[in-house]
C-alpha cells in the first residue's frame, strides 16, 4: 500500500527540516509572489581600491498593501563563519535616516578614508572595528522615503512607528523566506536612537507570531543609546547636564523645585519655572547634544536627532561640484558631523547607484536623514508624512522579561541626546534580580565603561555604558563596542 503523500505541518519540524523544506517546495513559489523582491551581489564599489573582501547583497523587497513600500537594504555576511554566526537585522534611528550611515559611520564593514578623499568621489576602506567579524547583517532604509526606499503611491508614503514597525516585520519574515539558509541561525533586531521606539514593536512582532511559517530562531535584541520614552528621556537632560557639570549646584535645585521637576510639560502660567528654564538654556544652547566635549556645530540645521552639517543647505545637484569647496571651508571649524558630507556626496553619484543597483526611474536623491519624516513635516494640504504615534516602549521592555530573550542595552556616557542616566532608569523600572553589580568593563588592560547583568528566568539584560562614548556609541568608540558586542553574542561577560 502506497503512502498517502507528505503534508508539510513546520511546526512539527526542526530548524534544519523547515529550512530543507523550503528550500525544496516554498522558495520557488515565494519568489513569484513576492513581485517587490530582487537582489543583487555586489563585487566593486566606486571608490574603494581593489574587489571588496566580503560579501555584500543589495535589494528590494515589496511591503504592506500590495506590496506598494519598496524597502532597500544591504546585507552583509559574517566575515566570521557565516553559516553559524547571528543573523543581525539593523533598524537606524532619525526615523528616516538610512542605513547606510551605520554602515559607513558606526559598525558596518566600509567607511569613509578621509585622508585619500581628495578627489570629486570620497574614498572608501575597510573598517577594522566592524561587526560584520561576527554577524551576518541586514541593514535597511526604512520607512518608505528613506534612503533608497520608496512608495509606488503617494497615499503609501505616509506612515507611524506602529506601522513603521509592522512593514519592518514584514520585511524579515520575507528577506528570511528568500535566504532560507539563514533560518537556522540565531536572530537578533538592534538598532540605535530612535530606533528605541520602532524595535521593541517590531520584537513584539516577532514574539507574537513565532508559530507562522517560517519559524524564526529568535534569540534577541541590541539597542544603542535609546530613545524609549518621549518624556523621560528629554526630561533626563537637565538632571544629566548638572551631573556632568553644565550646571551649577545652585541653578538645578532652583530648576527642580521652580519646575517640580518637570522640565519638558511646563505650566505656562509658572513664570518662575520658565525664566529658570531659559537660564538652563542659556547654559546648554552651544553644547553638542550628540557628544557634549566635542565642537557645537553652530552653523548646522537640528533634524530632530542632532545638529547636521551644510546637508540640507547645499541643493542635490550642486553636492558633487561644491563638495571639496565645501570640505575646505568646514575643515577651519571642523564638526565630526561634517564628515556626513562625505556620504552625501558618494551615495550620489550615479556610478555609486548603478554599482549598488538602486532602480532606475525612483527617487535617487541621498540624505542620510530625510527631515521629512524625522520632524513629522505637516504639510500644505493638512497631511503629517510621519506620526510618532508611540510616545513609549516601556511597556513592551517590560512584557519582554517574560520571554525567553537575552538583551543588551548600551550607553554613550557623554549622550546629551538620549543620556545614559535615563536609559538606567528605566531598566531600574524593570525590578529585574540583579546577578553582577556595577562594575567596569574592559578593552586591552583599560577601563571601557560600565556593566550591570540582570537575569530573570530565560531573561538575561546586560547592560553596559562605553566610556568616552556619544551618540551613538560605535561611531566614537568603535575599539571597544566590537569586543563588547563580541563577548555578548558568545554570551560571555564583559
Amino acid at each position: 500500500m502506497m503512502a498517502p503523500p507528505p503534508r508539510f505541518h513546520l511546526r512539527r519540524h526542526s530548524s534544519a527540516d523547515v529550512v530543507e523544506l523550503i528550500q525544496k517546495f516554498l522558495l520557488p513559489l515565494t519568489i513569484f509572489i513576492y513581485t517587490g523582491l530582487s537582489h543583487s551581489i555586489v563585487e566593486n564599489l566606486p571608490g574603494f581600491p581593489a574587489k571588496l573582501p566580503f560579501s555584500l547583497e543589495t535589494g528590494y523587497i515589496g511591503v504592506g498593501p500590495n506590496e506598494e513600500v519598496q524597502l532597500f537594504y544591504y546585507f552583509f555576511e559574517s566575515e566570521g563563519n557565516p553559516q553559524d554566526d547571528p543573523l543581525l537585522l539593523w533598524l537606524t534611528g532619525g526615523p528616516g535616516c538610512s542605513g547606510l550611515s551605520p554602515i559607513l559611520y558606526e559598525i558596518g564593514p566600509i567607511t569613509i578614508d578621509y585622508a585619500n578623499s581628495n578627489g570629486s568621489l570620497p574614498a572608501l576602506k575597510l573598517h577594522e572595528y566592524s561587526w560584520t567579524k561576527v554577524a551576518n547583517i541586514i541593514f535597511i532604509d526604512q520607512p518608505a522615503g528613506t534612503g533608497f526606499s520608496y512608495a509606488k503611491t503617494r497615499e503609501a508614503y505616509y506612515s507611524n512607528d506602529t506601522t513603521s514597525a509592522t512593514l519592518t516585520y514584514d520585511f524579515l519574515r520575507k528577506w528570511l523566506i528568500n535566504h532560507p539558509k539563514y533560518l537556522k541561525n540565531p536572530l537578533y533586531i538592534g538598532g540605535d536612537s530612535y530606533s528605541g521606539i520602532i524595535l521593541p514593536l517590531v520584537v513584539d512582532h516577532v514574539y507574537g507570531e513565532l508559530e507562522n511559517e517560517p519559524l524564526l530562531n529568535m534569540k534577541g535584541y541590541i539597542l544603542g543609546n535609546p530613545f524609549t520614552d518621549t518624556y523621560s528621556d528629554v526630561n533626563e537632560r537637565v538632571q544629566y547636564a548638572h551631573r556632568m557639570g553644565l550646571l551649577s549646584n545652585g541653578l538645578y535645585k532652583l530648576a527642580k523645585q521652580m519646575c517640580h521637576g518637570n522640565y519638558v510639560n511646563v505650566d505656562v502660567e509658572n513664570v518662575l519655572c520658565q525664566n529658570v528654564l531659559e537660564r538652563v538654556n542659556q547654559c546648554l544652547n552651544k553644547v553638542r547634544a550628540s557628544h557634549i566635549l566635542e565642537p557645537w556645530c553652530g552653523d548646522r540645521i537640528w533634524n530632530g536627532e542632532g545638529y547636521m552639517p551644510l546637508e540640507h543647505l547645499l541643493s542635490q545637484e550642486n553636492i558633487q561640484t561644491n563638495f571639496l569647496q565645501s570640505i575646505a571651508t568646514l575643515t577651519k571649524s571642523w564638526c565630526r558631523l561634517d564628515n556626513l558630507l562625505f556620504s552625501i556626496s558618494w551615495a550620489n553619484d550615479k556610478s555609486v547607484q548603478k554599482a549598488l543597483n538602486v532602480r532606475e526611474g525612483t527617487k535617487t536623491d541621498w540624505i542620510r536623514c530625510n527631515t521629512s519624516i524625522a520632524n513629522s513635516t505637516t504639510k500644505s494640504d493638512g497631511t503629517t508624512i510621519y506620526v510618532k504615534n508611540v510616545p513609549s516602549t516601556m511597556k513592551y521592555h517590560t512584557n519582554f522579561t517574560h520571554k525567553s530573550c537575552r538583551v543588551l542595552i548600551y550607553s554613550g556616557d557623554h549622550d546629551l541626546l538620549v543620556p545614559h542616566t535615563s536609559t538606567e532608569n528605566w531598566i531600574d523600572s524593570l525590578k529585574l534580580p540583579i546577578q553582577s553589580d556595577w562594575r567596569p568593563w574592559f578593552v586591552e588592560g583599560q577601563i571601557a565603561g560600565y556593566t550591570m547583568r540582570y537575569v530573570k528566568g530565560a531573561y538575561e539584560l546586560t547592560y553596559a555604558t562605553v566610556k568616552g562614548a556619544g551618540h551613538t556609541a560605535p561611531e566614537f568608540n568603535p575599539k571597544q563596542c566590537l569586543p563588547m558586542v563580541r563577548s555578548w553574542f558568545n554570551e560571555k561577560t564583559l
